[in-house]
């Protein structure tokens, strides 16, 4: 039996209470509207809070939920059980999205027991500042609820916060997940019926998300392997797994593992739990891994010195976030910071970024001090005065791109001498127009050149246009988004092709010195185009290293119906 119970709010909060298992029931916390999350990237479904009640001879309650959701969720709970016979409360990761109502959920409950892993315990006590039962909990270790309700626990750090732990059911083969093998997508479905539907939020989610930690995600799902059959997927964000579950853990790995297979990678450190240093890192992350090269991130307040030592000799990159100067963690991050700058060499390619969190580590002390070790200066130490906000994010981002872009520059050389002259000379002879697509989201708005555009379709009205995974428009190109097409004039378009062509600086306004104006959807229209397309995309497919984007036509307008497009031929195929 499913129960919704809405509440008058400026946006839809919902909670849904369905059983899902023998004696296991979930309480999903509904967030219809939001439309931006963690690392600010969009949602165009919103999103959910998963929380799990656990009923042996013992009672357990996996994850709490958003504090928005307080007295719907706690009412929501009360509804299903007198709190005082909540035996354990079991913390997949602090991450305030899932912890952030376990304080309230204790002074229900003060007689439960908090259960999980070292680092989550010491991150709750920062949380909550009240005394309570605690079990640490590693990969293996086991808690016996009682009638058959087994629970074993999995370590999953990194996943994305250092403290992760995945918890499995012996009785119901539930496999609890918090953030893995979730999406930000709410609907009333309780479970991933429709593939093809929750489809591209599962892999926009997985890139944000996961990507920066693929081999974090390997590592959890080797470990996933030596348990018995999972036959639902427990996540913690969006519908639960059970129809295919198959399917989607392998997407997963494939992903994963293509993620994992470069040569170069990027050590990035931050500081989970302080100012905005776990956002920011992932931003930067994301925007590393649309290039090719690998990351791994490290949080600086527990990460084991010998691994620290092993990372930064494996890596060609390191970007630093700046810890707190004292108080929480000072000790730890420091001396994290200690074992880096003691195993960093000069051939290596080191960025720094602030915090925000009101006592950053100086970090012009910080830049010379690597000036000292003399490694290759990544990126300008990036300098956050203010709450970030998209075009914060997205700067994170684009400074990811192209560092990961300076990285494999020679590799990428390499590969284009190895390709046959015949064969990329004909390839080259695939001539195509020139167009400019804009896209506005938000405070958030980028540009590119494209000549791989074609018409897909009649009915509805559609084209394709093919992006390389690494441009920054890419974030800006999701399912449901919006943009225009502007098509280049022969005779006319040198202009605008230069002034596109460009490369252009992380955060730069791309659009400076051109003539706009705005389309209905919000984006630019460029003033001196020959005809305009605005659009939405409908699906997307992968490509080895670009994304397929089809998109359906809205509106459109020509200026001048005598003038033809602009045309682009190349000498060769095989790059821009």
């Amino acid at each position: 039996m499913v129960a919704i119970a809405p509440v008058t709010q400026p946006k839809r909060l919902t909670i849904q209470v369905a059983d899902v298992a023998a004696n296991t029931t979930t309480i999903r916390s509904l967030d219809w509207d939001r439309d931006r999350f963690d690392i600010e990237f969009g949602l165009q479904n919103g999103t959910t809070y998963n929380s799990y009640l656990i009923r042996g001879e013992k009672v357990a309650l996996v994850d709490t939920s958003h504090e928005k959701f307080r007295q719907l969720y706690l009412d929501a709970l009360q509804g299903q059980i007198d709190p005082a016979q909540i035996d354990y409360i079991v913390i997949s990761h602090t991450e305030p999205d899932h912890s952030g109502l376990v304080k309230d959920v204790l002074e229900l409950a003060p007689q439960a027991t908090v259960v999980g892993a070292k680092v989550a315990i010491a991150f709750l006590e920062d949380l909550v500042h009240r005394p309570f039962e605690r079990i640490l909990v590693k990969s293996g270790d086991t808690l016996d609820l009682g009638n058959g309700h087994l629970l074993e626990f999995v370590s999953a750090p990194n996943l994305h916060w250092p403290d992760t732990i995945f918890t499995y059911d012996h009785q119901t083969q539930v496999l609890y997940t918090c953030d893995a093998f979730g999406m930000h997508f709410c609907s009333d479905a309780a479970y991933d019926e429709d593939l093809e539907v929750i489809s591209p939020d599962y892999r926009f989610y997985y890139e944000c998300l996961m990507a920066p930690n693929a081999r974090s995600v390997l590592s959890a799902m080797k470990r996933m392997d030596t348990l018995p059959a999972v036959a639902t997927i427990g996540t913690g964000h969006g519908p639960l797994l059970r129809h295919n579950v198959e399917e989607l853990t392998g997407r997963y790995r494939r992903w994963s593992q293509e993620k994992s297979k470069s040569e170069t990678l990027v050590a990035v450190f931050y500081v989970s739990d302080y100012g905005y240093s776990d956002r920011i890192s992932q931003a930067i992350a994301r925007g590393i891994t649309k290039t090719g090269v690998a990351v791994e991130m490290m949080d600086m307040r527990s990460a084991d010195p010998q691994e620290v030592n092993e990372l930064v000799g494996r890596a060609s990159g390191l970007v630093i976030g700046m810890p707190p100067s004292s108080g929480v963690g000072f000790r730890e991050t420091q001396a994290t910071l200690g074992t880096i700058l003691a195993a960093v060499n000069a051939k290596q390619t080191v960025g720094l970024f602030e915090s925000y969190g009101g006592d950053d580590e100086p970090i012009d002390t910080l830049v010379t001090r690597f000036e000292e070790l003399a490694p290759v200066p990544a990126f300008a130490p990036l300098r956050i005065k203010d709450t970030p906000t998209e075009a914060t994010y997205q700067l994170c981002e684009e400074t990811g791109t192209d560092l990961g872009q300076t990285l494999t520059q020679s590799g990428k050389l390499k590969k284009l001498k190895a390709l046959d002259a015949d064969l990329e000379k004909a390839l080259g002879r695939i001539s195509s127009g020139l167009y400019i697509i804009t896209a506005q989201k938000g405070e958030v708005s980028s540009a590119m050149l494209a000549s791989w555009v074609a018409q897909a379709s009649f009915q509805p009205l559609g084209f394709t246009v093919s992006v390389a995974k690494d441009r920054a428009i890419e974030s800006l190109m999701q399912v449901g988004d919006e943009f225009v097409l502007n098509v280049l004039e022969e005779g006319k378009h040198l202009p605008l092709m230069k002034h596109f062509l460009k490369r252009f600086p992380p955060g730069a306004d791309r659009f400076a010195g051109v003539r706009t104006r705005p389309a209905t959807n919000g984006s630019p229209l460029l003033a001196d185009a020959l005809a305009y397309l605005e659009c939405e995309v409908t699906s997307r497919m992968e490509v080895n290293d670009h994304w397929i984007v089809y998109c359906t036509v809205k509106d459109g307008k020509v200026s001048d119906p005598e003038s033809i497009t602009a045309v682009h031929h190349r000498k060769v195929g095989n790059y821009y």
